[in-house]
């Protein structure tokens, strides 16, 4: 099935990233799920006097995959990244956020507080991670470590290791589309410059080999927006 996309052909120059600037795909909450988890980052501040930098309600995302290794690129990055997304066939799913977690995979002393995914719909997640990873590979884009993913969103960002891992009514939306995120390094900042549909037909549910509640893997690796 061909995708519609909707990109920012502006944004499509350049062999590599421009300094300073990362890509990475992702899906993004909708209205009702981003005030939603806009309240549960700061209640759990309040009440667990979480210390860090709050990541912009704009901002909320959960990561499917980040831009692969150019190797053999025969386009510029931003044009193979482009073309791997529109070669991608996917089902779109519900996604659910059922458990708030202080990590303990620290990247460069950054222990993130963020919403895990329930198992079912981290299945479908790791899925479209798959497929958007295969497909870069095609294009001259190797990704490595396909399967170290928790799938999360981010809320807050710090040093503190502090201890949180508790069950909450979870956070749904329906992910229709997947996009592609630039990020710019020391900024805060993301950039969508491009979106795929999802097709609208729900899948039948799939299960997830994840651990046992809370006892989370800690040889993943975090995107580099985390």
């Amino acid at each position: 099935m061909a995708l519609e996309s909707r990109t920012n052909s502006s944004s499509l120059h350049g062999h590599k990233p421009a300094a300073g600037t990362h890509f990475f795909f992702a899906l993004k909450p909708d209205d009702k799920a981003t005030v939603e988890i806009a309240r549960v980052c700061e209640r759990f501040r309040k009440s667990h006097r979480l210390i860090g930098s709050p990541v912009d309600a704009d901002e909320f995302h959960l990561t499917l995959v980040d831009m692969g290794r150019p190797e053999g690129l025969q386009q510029p990055v931003e044009s193979a990244l482009v073309a791997a997304a529109e070669s991608v066939s996917a089902k779109g799913f519900e996604v659910s956020l059922d458990a708030a977690v202080r990590l303990s995979a620290a990247k460069d002393g950054n222990f993130p507080f963020v919403l895990c995914a329930d198992n079912t719909s981290s299945g479908w997640a790791m899925k479209l991670r798959v497929a958007i990873a295969e497909a870069q590979r095609r294009f001259g884009l190797q990704v490595l470590g396909v399967s170290n993913y928790l799938p999360h969103v981010t809320l807050l960002r710090g040093n503190a290791i502090d201890t949180v891992a508790e069950s909450m009514p979870p956070i749904r939306w329906d992910a229709h589309e997947f996009v592609l995120i630039r990020s710019f390094f020391g900024q805060s900042r993301h950039e969508v410059i491009g979106r795929w549909p999802l097709a609208s037909d729900r899948p039948e549910p799939v299960a997830f080999d994840w651990p046992v509640e809370f006892d989370l893997p800690t040889d993943f690796d975090l995107p580099a927006d985390d």
